[in-house]
C-alpha cells in the first residue's frame, strides 16, 4: 500500500508517541497539515508566532523529558522559530523542528523564502536533514528522535520540500532505537566513594539531567546517606528540598560573592547531571578553569562534556540517576567531625541569605512582596515558570521550593519563554497550578500566546512585573555606565486591560494593595489570569538597588 509521504510522516510521529504539534501554518507544508487533519492521536495547536510555538514545544519537552515537535514554514517561519532551537541546544532539551522547504526543482535557485538550513542552524542543532526522497522520510524521522535524545539531548531539524510531502511511498513506520544510557563501572563508583571518605568539605553541584524519572529521589538519598551539601545549577532549583539543612543554594547568574566564596572552600566538588556551564560555575570559577582548586568528579551521560573545560579527577560517563543509585547501594559513608561543621556553616549562611524584609521605594512595590505572597499560597506541586530577567531573583532567593514542584526556565537566557510555556503547561497538566513570572519586556515579546492559552482552555496565572525597564540590562548599564540610561526604558500598555482583552481574568497589585488577597483571588480563578504588579525599578533585583549600583560604580 502506498500513501503520501506526509501521511506516512504523521503515522511515524504517532508511533513515536507524539500527542501534539505546535505550529504556525504555512503554505510550504500544507500537505503535512492536511495529513494531520486525519489524525485522531495528534493535536495540532496553531500558535500566534513561531517563537511561541517553539517555546511551547520546549516547555513540553522539559516537562515530559521526551522530544516535542513544532512545525514552521520556510524562510521567515524558520528564522522566527530559531530562538527555540537555540534554547534547546543551550538547555540540553530534546526537540524536533519540522520546516517546510521550497520544492525540489526550485532548490538552489534563490527561490521565494529559500534558506539553506544546514548553514543556518549548523551551530545550534545536533543534526539537520533535508529529505529529497519521500521514501527516506520514515528512516530520517526515526534517526531524528534517536539523536535528539542521545548523549546530551538537543534539537534536530528536518526540512521538508513541499513537493516531496506529496510523494507516493510504501507505507512504512520506523521507530527510533531507545537512547543509550551509559552506566558507571564498579571501579568508578568505588573511586568516588573513596574521595567522599576523605573529603571534609564536599559539595554537590546538581543539574538538569536529574529531572528525569527518579532523579530527585536519587539525589536526596545520596545527599542524606553521605551528608553532602547540594548546590543546584542554574534554573534547577526544584531538584532538591530548599528547606533541607543540606541545601547549599542556587547557582544563578552572578550569584552574590559571599555565597560563591563560601562554596569555593569545598575540598571536593561532585558535578551531577550538569555540563558545568559558565553561569552555574560563575564564569568558570566554581570550580576554577582549567585547574580546579578542589578534587573534581563529573558525572554526565555525554563523554564529550567531561574534562573539556576542567581538569577532572574522576570522569564518569553515565546516566546520573543510575550512578547515584549504585553509589547509595554500595558506598560507605564516612563519619568526619569536620563534615558536620561544613554543613552547619553552609546552613547558617543560607538561612541568613534567604532572610528578607520588603524595601520601601517611591517608584513602586518591592517585587519580593508578591513573590512571598505567591510562594506561601502555591500548591506544593505547582509548576513555576520564570522568564529571563531580574524579577526571577526574588523567586530564587526567597521561594523554598520542594522537589514536588517543577521549575521551568531557560538556561540560555532567552526572553519570552514563560507565557508560551505557561500555555503548554496548563494544557498538559490542567490539574496542577501553572504560575508564570515574567517582566514587562518579556511579556510583550510573546504575550500574544495568551490567546493560544485561552483557545486551549489552559489557565496559567501570569504575574507581570511592570517596572518600565529592561531590568537585567539596566543593572549592567548602571554598573558599567552609571546614570547614563539609554535604550532600557519602556513605555507600557495597561497590562490588566491587556490581559482582559485576551479574555483572561485580570488583576493589579500596587504598593498600597493587599498582595496576598489579590494573589488568592487570582489563584481561585478557573481561567487564565494576568496580574499586573506595579513594581519598583529602583529595587532592581532581590540583592541591590539602582542607587547602590551607582555608588559601587563610582567607588
Amino acid at each position: 500500500m502506498t500513501r503520501r509521504a506526509a501521511d506516512v510522516l504523521v503515522s511515524g510521529l504517532e508511533a513515536h508517541g507524539v500527542e501534539r504539534i505546535y505550529c504556525v501554518p504555512g503554505e510550504s507544508y500544507l500537505t503535512l497539515l492536511d495529513a494531520l487533519h486525519d489524525s485522531n492521536r495528534i493535536q495540532t495547536i496553531a500558535c500566534r508566532h513561531e517563537s511561541g510555538a517553539g517555546f511551547m514545544a520546549v516547555a513540553e519537552a522539559k516537562l515530559t523529558r521526551k522530544p516535542a515537535v513544532f512545525a514552521v514554514s520556510r524562510g521567515p517561519g524558520a528564522t522566527n522559530g530559531s530562538i527555540a532551537i537555540h534554547v534547546a541546544e543551550q538547555d540540553a532539551t530534546p526537540l524536533i523542528c519540522l520546516i517546510g522547504q521550497v520544492s525540489r526543482q526550485e532548490r538552489g535557485r534563490g527561490a521565494f523564502q529559500e534558506v539553506d538550513y544546514t548553514q543556518f542552524f549548523g551551530g545550534m542543532a545536533k543534526w539537520i536533514a533535508e529529505v529529497h526522497d519521500g521514501a527516506k522520510l520514515p528512516e530520517t524521522l526515526a534517526r531524528a528522535f534517536h539523536i535528539a535524545q542521545s548523549g546530551t539531548p538537543g534539537p534536530v531539524i528536518i526540512a521538508l520540500p513541499e513537493d516531496m510531502l506529496a510523494d507516493q511511498i510504501d507505507e512504512e513506520v520506523v521507530v527510533a532505537s531507545p537512547p543509550l544510557l551509559p552506566a558507571a563501572s564498579l571501579d568508578q563508583v568505588e573511586a568516588v566513594n573513596a574521595l567522599l571518605g576523605q573529603a571534609k568539605r564536599p559539595l554537590v553541584i546538581a543539574g538538569s539531567q536529574l529531572q528525569g524519572t527518579g532523579g530527585r529521589e536519587a539525589l536526596a538519598a545520596f545527599a542524606e546517606k553521605f551528608q553532602v551539601p547540594v548546590a543546584l545549577s542554574w534554573k534547577s532549583q526544584d531538584l532538591f528540598d530548599n528547606s533541607s539543612e543540606l541545601y547549599a543554594g542556587h547557582l544563578g547568574f552572578k550569584s552574590p560573592k559571599p555565597h560563591v566564596d563560601l562554596l569555593s572552600t569545598a575540598d571536593l566538588i561532585i558535578a551531577l547531571g550538569t555540563r558545568l556551564g559558565d553561569v552555574t560555575t560563575q564564569g568558570f570559577t566554581l570550580p576554577n578553569a582549567p585547574d580546579p582548586a578542589q578534587k573534581l568528579v563529573h558525572v554526565y551521560p555525554d563523554g564529550s562534556t567531561i574534562g573539556r573545560v576542567f581538569r577532572t579527577d574522576v570522569g564518569v560517563m553515565s546516566d546520573t540517576t543510575s550512578f547515584l543509585d549504585a553509589l547509595v547501594k554500595t558506598g560507605t559513608p564516612a563519619t568526619l567531625p569536620a563534615r558536620a561543621d561544613w554543613i552547619a556553616e553552609i546552613n547558617s549562611f543560607i538561612s541568613a541569605f534567604s532572610a528578607w524584609s520588603p524595601r520601601s521605594e517611591d517608584d513602586g512595590l518591592d517585587f519580593g512582596v508578591v513573590v512571598e505572597a505567591i510562594a506561601t499560597q502555591a500548591d506544593d506541586d505547582a509548576i513555576i515558570i520564570t522568564d529571563a530577567g531580574n524579577f526571577s531573583s526574588w523567586v530564587h532567593r526567597h521561594w523554598k521550593l520542594k522537589p514536588s514542584a517543577r521549575m521551568l526556565a531557560v538556561i540560555g537566557g532567552a526572553m519570552g519563554f514563560s507565557i508560551p510555556a505557561g500555555a503548554a503547561s496548563g494544557l498538559l497538566y490542567p490539574q496542577r497550578q501553572t504560575i508564570v513570572v515574567v517582566g514587562d519586556g518579556g511579556a510583550l515579546m510573546t504575550g500574544n500566546e495568551i490567546a493560544t492559552a485561552i483557545a486551549l482552555g489552559s489557565a496559567p496565572k501570569i504575574f507581570v512585573s511592570v517596572n518600565g525597564t529592561y531590568g537585567t540590562i539596566r543593572l549592567h548599564q548602571e554598573l558599567d555606565f552609571p546614570e547614563r540610561v539609554i535604550g532600557t526604558d519602556l513605555v507600557n500598555p495597561d497590562f490588566a486591560k491587556w490581559g482582559a482583552a485576551f479574555g483572561a481574568d485580570s488583576f493589579e497589585i500596587g504598593p498600597d494593595d493587599d498582595a496576598r488577597a489579590i494573589v488568592a483571588a487570582a489563584f481561585a480563578s478557573p481561567k487564565a489570569a494576568v496580574i499586573a504588579v506595579h513594581s519598583s525599578a529602583e529595587a532592581i533585583n532581590a540583592f541591590t538597588t539602582v542607587d547602590k549600583l551607582r555608588a559601587a560604580a563610582r567607588a
